[in-house]
């Protein structure tokens, strides 16, 4: 099921920055209509101005994808999209002993409930339609634990199990709307830069160019799974090995170095 992007509607949250900004830019480049969530509404509308100099049309809309009552209300301002890419996520780096009751709550409001509240403000009328895509962005902490981000690696696992339900969910309903799940590395977002760590890092930091770039080939490739780099599919198998063998596969991936690894870098929260 191919899903060219010309003369669709996406909206995007998070676009006002980063990948998201990427993916709003290289939609409109394949002749999508942009629609622009994001918290902050400046940033927002710097996009949309960005993406209407490419001659596309674009919107942004200043939304709190963590309060279902903001979600709805923008969503009847925005009307009916053909891809939803649920992009917002925040990531603070804190042991489990140390992150504030707040932050852990926002963590899964944003990275998980904003899933729900978003996806349903849409899905609607892309069954009705028979034609859509919902795109959830996981991670690769969405494989495998990680230290020292543990309400994030928690709320990426939740995101996995949100985006392959709702895959199957709408499959057996020949609904007509495709679920992909998005699954990369660590990105060059400059949370790494400088990066040293006390076990190899084996596999490249991705560029978020590439990484927007893939993801919207595999949209309108009608993909279900994206998993960034290849080498990350060996965690999911590999969760069936006893659990020495599997930390040691990790460690070797670099996947388990916690955020005392990279050196430098402190707290890292990204836009919704």
């Amino acid at each position: 099921m191919r899903h060219p992007l010309r003369n669709e509607t996406v909206l995007i949250t998070g676009a006002g920055s980063g990948i998201g900004r990427l993916m709003a830019l290289g939609a409109a480049r394949r002749g999508a209509r942009i629609i622009i969530w994001d918290l902050d509404a400046g940033a927002g509308e710097l996009v949309r101005d960005e993406v209407r100099a490419t001659g596309a049309a674009a919107e942004a809309f200043a939304v709190d994808v963590s309060d279902r009552h903001a979600v709805w209300a923008a969503a009847e301002a925005t009307g009916p999209v053909d891809v939803v890419v649920n992009n917002a996520g925040v990531v603070t780096g804190k042991r489990l002993m140390d992150a504030p009751d707040e932050a852990i709550e926002r963590t899964f409001r944003i990275n998980v409930l904003a899933l729900y509240w978003v996806t349903k403000a849409f899905l609607g009328g892309m069954i009705e339609r028979q034609h859509g895509t919902v795109v959830t962005v996981s991670s690769a902490a969405g494989l495998v634990g990680v230290a020292k981000q543990t309400d994030y690696s928690a709320s990426k696992f939740a995101a996995f199990g949100f985006a392959e339900s709702l895959r199957v969910e709408m499959a057996k309903g020949n609904t007509g709307v495709n679920s992909l799940t998005v699954c990369p590395y660590y990105i060059d977002t400059g949370m790494f830069e400088g990066v040293a760590t006390k076990f190899p890092l084996l596999l490249p930091i991705l560029k978020q160019d590439y990484v927007a770039n893939r993801v919207l080939d595999s949209i309108e490739a009608g993909k279900k799974q994206l998993i960034m780099p290849r080498a990350v599919h060996a965690l999911s198998p590999a969760r069936l090995l006893p659990v020495p063998l599997f930390d040691k596969l990790a460690n070797f991936l670099g996947v388990n170095n916690t955020m005392d690894h990279f050196v430098g870098r402190g707290e890292k929260v990204t836009k919704h």
